[in-house]
């Protein structure tokens, strides 16, 4: 086997994603340069590539198989590591939340965001079992429990962007594991009735804190919004993408980022740089990449030897594409503002690790796609 790895490997690598997911992350510290000019984010963040390029190929020449039979230890390993995050020493704590980790010359390294892979591969190596039916109530819960653990690790930190996130894992999961139709309809159902029920339970109970409910408020009625107060992030936001026209804005030492007016422009509102700065031309572009990174994983996905690789490809492209919607919504204004990355985009070592990672294991089902 692995002769015939190694006479297919260039043959077979798919260049393609991988180019795609360099050249967006290229186009990334650009805009990381261009959101803070006088630090050195953008520098770190291409070192990062080069860590997660290193990841990639050690996970693309890696029989896939095992490490999916190796995912209950690489999910407890991922579970362990949201544990230490929220002992206090060890845990950085940043604007509230104690969700990173020191890593000495690169910054903070965020576990939740690997973890979001050990996650998918044990959802994965669950709900690949051979099985003749549908799958039971038993089965559901049982994945439902694999993703609650780090959940509620997470929720500890707390940190309720990272949570959304883990939402699409067990969703595409369940979905293309036989689930049936009925659960889906009557989830659909549920989900529109509960979603505004828990928000009004939590506002009474005081789960959701006050500036949560006003951000909520910003997108249910911006006329009233309080524009320098919970409504600044949205529409310092909507003012950049403004501004930034068809081509971009020229004056570039007059930017909403460079001014210091828009907030967390190297992660949370990376794409209101983009587009400030490159116009509508430029966020199109990204737009384009990530449709055809995206089409490339599925097309990967669907020509997987088995449901174990197709189903943690398709989870990582639940998730990837909907963090993308996230983030782009709330810099749209069409969201509320919840600290969710724009994957390959914003400034950050372990989103973008993990991102690479799952490219490397969608490549590495690319090439044992003939091999027994």
């Amino acid at each position: 086997m692995i002769t015939i790895l190694d006479r297919r490997n260039l043959r077979d690598f798919d260049w393609i994603l991988a180019l795609l997911a360099i050249s967006i992350v290229g186009f990334g510290s650009w805009q990381i340069h261009n959101a803070l000019p006088t630090q050195d984010l953008w520098q770190k963040q291409l070192i990062g590539l080069g860590i997660a390029v290193v990841a990639m190929l050690g996970v693309a020449f890696t029989d896939y198989r095992k490490l999916i039979n190796f995912a209950p230890a690489i999910y407890g390993v991922g579970l362990l590591l949201l544990i230490l995050v929220v002992i206090p020493g060890i845990g950085l704590k940043i604007n509230g939340h104690r969700s990173w980790i020191k890593v000495p010359g690169l910054g903070q390294f965020q576990p939740s965001e690997f973890v979001k892979v050990t996650t998918a591969l044990m959802l994965a190596r669950y709900f690949s079992k051979p099985r003749q039916n549908a799958l039971s109530v038993r089965e559901i819960i049982t994945g439902g429990v694999i993703l609650i653990v780090p959940v509620g690790l997470i929720m500890l930190e707390p940190d309720a962007g990272s949570v959304l996130t883990y939402l699409p894992l067990l969703v595409v999961s369940l979905f293309l594991s036989s689930l049936r139709m009925w659960l889906v309809i009557t989830a659909l159902v549920l989900s529109v009735v509960m979603i505004p029920a828990a928000y009004m339970v939590g506002v009474k109970i005081g789960a959701i804190k006050n500036y949560q409910q006003e951000r909520i408020n910003v997108i249910l009625d911006p006329e009233h919004a309080d524009k320098r107060g919970f409504g600044y992030h949205t529409w310092q936001s909507i003012l950049a993408i403004g501004e930034g026209g068809l081509t971009g804005e020229r004056h570039t030492d007059y930017s909403e980022s460079n001014l210091k007016f828009l907030p967390e422009p190297q992660t949370d509102f990376i794409f209101a740089v983009t587009a400030e700065h490159t116009g509508f031309i430029g966020a199109g572009l990204l737009l384009a990449g990530y449709s055809l990174l995206l089409m490339r994983l599925i097309s990967g996905a669907r020509n997987s030897r088995d449901r174990a690789g197709m189903l943690v490809i398709m989870a990582g492209v639940g998730g990837l594409a909907f963090q993308i919607f996230i983030n782009i919504g709330m810099a749209l204004g069409m969201l509320p503002v919840v600290g969710v990355p724009l994957p390959l985009m914003s400034a950050g070592l372990a989103s973008l690790i993990a991102t690479f990672i799952i490219i490397g294991f969608a490549i590495s089902v690319r090439l044992r796609r003939f091999v027994n």
